[in-house]
């Protein structure tokens, strides 16, 4: 018998990335632009790391606080005072090895097999692949595109629902379609969760990654005190620390020791060194988010306006997050069409297929890298759909 027909069938069903598939092949390529995954172009920034190699040699590599060390957890509690004006103390921030797993733990919080999660698609295929692995159904709803614009249907969404659902998983401004929340929006999606006594998974990674200025809207702004949500966040994209894999989750404080013993049974914890250049990004790194965000503002209209200028592609400024998700005429299999741009023109896209339903026939480009070479991605891009 095959070696593989006796592993789990929740593990042989987890599916590749769409998106992974397209960089291993192409990667490292002479002259490649590569605008398929979601993160930025610049390191992570000296003064992150400067407190994690203090750190490292002080001698804290150690076994360590399950929550996060309470430095951090505190610096989490400043921000969020900062950018969001909450008063929210320390013991709702849960600190855990990524964005990711913040998802991770937070399915397993939420859901048990045979649960169902509505989400709305496009969007990052790693949720719906958390969900199924831990033996929930993933349940998508797919936003509306009218006129290159991208909006929810609350009766579509409604209707998802059924006696299975558990939970309702919202990211904004989301990935990949630049899909933001308004705040009265925000207020009808707690309406909903609270008649039908359900979760909310918060994903508002992109929170500040907001073109109208300032920060999207937050539930943060529309929540009551007994609403039933989880917050799910990362360092990746603010600070420039992508590889450093340290995420967190805010909770209702009642939650905690839940939250500790999920990450007692998976990772044990977050390495004190990389909690201490979390802390440094956090207390410290208010300016370098400032210039990520102008630079991916510049970057944004750069690539939209050529793209736009074709008149062979159906796409706006996005509100909001890192992507421009466009729709190029003639172009009916976005898996094929990534591997052939890749291969005319050095330029890297992510394929829509790898976003489920409703971004088949879509292709995404993360903008947060530097706008002379945004500039160059666009020029190519230009020739090549002027070309079809």
């Amino acid at each position: 018998m095959p070696i593989l027909n006796s592993l789990s069938p929740r593990a042989l069903a987890a599916p590749e990335s769409g998106i992974v598939e397209v960089v291993n092949y192409a990667r490292g390529r002479e002259g490649l632009l590569p605008l398929w995954v979601g993160e930025g172009d610049l390191p992570t920034p000296d003064f992150i790391n400067r407190a994690a190699v203090a750190s490292l040699n002080a001698g804290e590599t150690f076994y360590t606080w399950q929550r996060g060390i309470p430095e951090l957890r505190q610096a989490l509690a400043d921000y969020y005072g900062r950018h969001f004006g909450t008063s929210l103390p320390m013991e709702n921030f849960y600190v855990v090895g990524s964005g990711m797993q913040a998802i991770q733990l937070s399915v397993q919080a939420i859901t048990s097999p045979g649960d169902e999660m509505v989400y709305l698609t496009p969007a990052w295929p790693n949720i719906a692949a958390a969900l199924e692995i831990a033996g929930a159904r993933s349940v998508g709803v797919p936003l509306q595109f009218d006129n290159g614009k991208w909006s929810l249907d609350f009766e579509r969404l409604e209707a998802a629902i059924t006696p299975k659902t558990k939970g309702l998983f919202i990211n904004t401004p989301s990935n990949p379609t630049g899909w933001t929340a308004t705040r009265q929006d925000l207020i009808d999606i707690l309406a909903l969760a609270r008649k039908h006594d359900l979760w909310i998974m918060a994903d508002e990674i992109y929170a500040l990654y907001y073109y109208a200025g300032g920060r999207a809207p937050s539930f943060l702004d529309a929540k009551e005190a007994d609403d039933k949500i989880l917050f799910v966040n990362s360092f990746s994209k603010n600070w420039s620390m992508t590889g450093w894999r340290v995420g967190w989750i805010v909770a209702p404080a009642e939650l905690g020791q839940v939250i500790e013993n999920l990450v007692q049974y998976s990772t044990s914890g977050v390495a004190q060194f990389m909690q201490r250049g979390a802390v440094a990004a956090l207390n410290e790194g208010d300016d370098f988010v400032r210039s990520n965000i102008a630079k991916a503002t510049r970057s944004r209209d750069i690539l939209c306006d050529a793209l736009i200028a074709t008149n062979r592609v159906q796409t706006l400024k996005p509100d909001g997050a890192l992507y421009s998700f466009l729709k190029i005429d003639g172009v009916t299999d976005s898996r094929k069409a990534a591997i052939d741009i890749v291969d005319k023109t050095g330029v890297g896209l992510a394929p829509g297929t790898a976003f489920g339903e409703g971004g088949e026939l879509f292709m995404r480009a993360c903008f947060l890298r530097d706008p002379a070479k945004v500039a160059d991605a666009a020029e190519r891009l230009s020739r090549y759909i002027l070309s079809l």
